[in-house]
């Protein structure tokens, strides 16, 4: 997906409230351009 060993290290030691707190992280790896690569529409 693009994560490097550090993002993906912090994103999975976030077992509390982890989508909240590795938002920026996810945001970083998951952005638009790699949704358009995957060529699924947008909805905004």
């Amino acid at each position: 997906m693009g994560a490097s060993v550090t993002v993906a290290q912090r994103v999975a030691a976030n077992s509390r409230c982890w989508w909240r707190n590795s938002a920026k992280l996810l945001n970083s790896v998951l952005n638009l351009a790699w949704f358009d690569r995957l060529g699924l529409p947008r909805l905004s």
